[in-house]
């Protein structure tokens, strides 16, 4: 049985609306998030925290939790992964529009598929790839003081140019130390905004899971900076705790080998995208109608499972927002969405040792797209 598209839904606030919503708090003006004003700003941004998984480990988190209201929480958008969704944190725009439309994408002009994090350079620059003003140049034009506090590895990367330029960039070891930092950029003087960064969850998911022991330590040590962070808050001074996608964990038995069904790669040039969010490009030069019988191929053998739709029919769904003219291309010809708790892998281009991850995220499932929205300081009453 074929599933109806998913949405997002535009009764609920999403990822997109947090940055601008705190440069709205600055000047008192409404704002989607409903932020009062404060003169100081800090946005924790901890990769990998779905409400389902910090609901599931309360007891590990309770500062987190006390926080953790019925509304006190955001769609992140789709696909459901880092690249996508912090670029759309930065920018308050859909992937369509800042370009960001996967974990890994197809570059067009070179017929090459790169990954969105990492695989910067030549054939994807980050000021052209991602063209869009990030919310740091423009609070920072408005004369408010951006930091973006991270791990030191992250601190020259051409993702960082990508989506966090406009911010001063400061390395801290550890969690609590990029926290102590954020305290240092706040008394700087003068209107500050302060962005947070905090792998450590997402990386124990990847690993071991997020039902993980590791995946508590971290959540634990996360749950431990935050508390005494808020606690020394002042006047003036607000905090958001968010996320940019949660976690399902999948085992290798559940992953599926879609190369060996020879009617799902027909014609299949490149494979983009998340294991739980294919991206299928197409050969050049096919005949019309071939996305079309591609995504046919694909919900005869595995519409019971995932959600299909060819980028005609994702893009009218609302899946990648506005989608410029320059963006289409990037986006893949057939999407393959993951509904149960499975992981896509075409076994000729990933071998076994590179499907190790457990923790996987990227497609439509309320445990991957519903994130925390956490308020603390001058904002806990919002």
């Amino acid at each position: 049985m074929t599933a109806p598209l998913p949405t997002l839904s535009p009764d609920v606030p999403h990822l997109v609306d947090v940055l601008p919503s705190c440069l709205q708090a600055f000047d008192g003006q409404p704002n989607a998030l409903e932020l009062p004003r404060a003169e100081r700003i800090v946005v924790v941004l901890v990769d990998g925290l779905g409400v389902s998984s910090l609901r599931a480990r309360a007891g590990h988190a309770r500062h987190l939790m006390a926080a953790l209201t019925k509304k006190a929480k955001l769609a992140s958008g789709f696909p459901t992964t880092t690249a996508v969704a912090l670029a759309s944190l930065t920018t308050g725009t859909p992937p369509g529009t800042n370009g960001m439309v996967g974990y890994t994408a197809l570059v067009p002009g070179h017929d090459v598929v790169l990954n969105q994090l990492s695989g910067w350079g030549v054939q994807m620059v980050p000021r052209e790839w991602q063209a869009q003003q990030t919310l740091f140049e423009r609070a920072s034009a408005a004369g408010i003081g951006c930091s973006a506090i991270g791990a030191a590895r992250y601190e020259t990367s051409g993702f960082t140019e990508a989506v966090l330029r406009g911010a001063r960039y400061i390395a801290g070891k550890t969690i609590a130390d990029r926290f102590a930092a954020a305290r240092v950029a706040l008394d700087a003087g003068g209107r500050q905004l302060v962005y947070v960064y905090v792998p450590e969850l997402d990386m124990a998911s990847h690993a071991h899971g997020w039902q993980s022991g590791q995946f508590i330590t971290a959540l634990e040590a996360v749950d431990s900076s935050v508390a005494s962070f808020a606690a020394a808050l002042r006047a003036g001074e607000g905090m958001l705790l968010t996320a940019d996608h949660g976690m399902v964990d999948v085992p290798t038995t559940s992953h599926v080998l879609f190369d060996t069904v020879p009617e799902l790669v027909a014609g299949v040039r490149h494979v983009a995208g998340d294991p739980r969010c294919l991206q299928l490009h197409l050969e050049p030069g096919l005949p019309v109608g071939a996305a079309d019988a591609l995504a046919e191929a694909w919900r005869a053998v595995e519409g019971s499972r995932a959600w299909v739709a060819t980028r005609d029919e994702a893009i009218d769904a609302g899946w990648f927002g506005d989608v410029l003219p320059g963006i289409r291309g990037r986006i893949g010809d057939v999407l393959v969405a993951a509904r149960k708790n499975i992981a896509y892998y075409d076994s000729r281009r990933t071998p076994p040792a590179k499907r190790t991850m457990i923790g996987q995220h990227g497609s439509w499932s309320d445990d991957e797209l519903s994130v925390p929205l956490l308020r603390f300081g001058a904002f806990a009453q919002a």
